[in-house]
């Protein structure tokens, strides 16, 4: 397999072949194997970041949640919640060759009209962006806290 190499820790993750022959990566959140697009190999890539490395449980990640802004259906990659099921961060995953930009904050920062949440990770599996939204001066962190960090704001 000729996947590229992104900039987060190895994962051994489980592959399978459909019955049309694409390869399919095991999503340990939504408990089945889906396509492995470029897109997916970084959202499966920040999963299992976020729970290896950052100490977020399972069951406080949402993939694909759906949203409704200006009556069109949307869907967020990944959000991270607290015990409460108030979200935390809004996710977004570009595939490795989309540069995060302007578009891609200002696609996050609709998503969060509807979550209000404190933070917003962007990453296209080599570049990331973490944004604590703070209404007096949102800032650029150098990386994402720990859970139980993130549960203090």
């Amino acid at each position: 397999m000729n996947l590229p190499v992104l900039n987060f820790p190895a994962v051994e993750f489980r592959f399978q072949k459909n019955e049309k022959g694409n390869l399919q990566i095991f999503d340990v959140i939504r408990k089945k194997f889906v396509d492995n697009t470029p897109e997916e190999w970084v959202r499966q890539h920040i999963i299992h970041f976020l729970m290896a490395h950052k100490q977020v449980p399972a069951s406080m990640l949402s993939v694909e949640k759906q949203l409704l802004l200006n009556n069109t259906k949307r869907r967020t990659d990944i959000v991270v919640f607290n015990s409460l099921l108030k979200p935390l961060i809004i996710i977004e995953c570009k595939a490795p060759e989309v540069d995060i930009n302007q578009a891609t904050v200002n696609q996050a920062l609709r998503y969060n009209l509807q979550l209000n949440v404190p933070f917003i990770f962007l990453s296209n599996g080599l570049q990331h962006v973490f944004l604590k939204l703070d209404p007096e001066k949102p800032e650029i962190l150098k990386e994402i806290p720990d859970y139980q960090t993130l549960l203090l704001f």
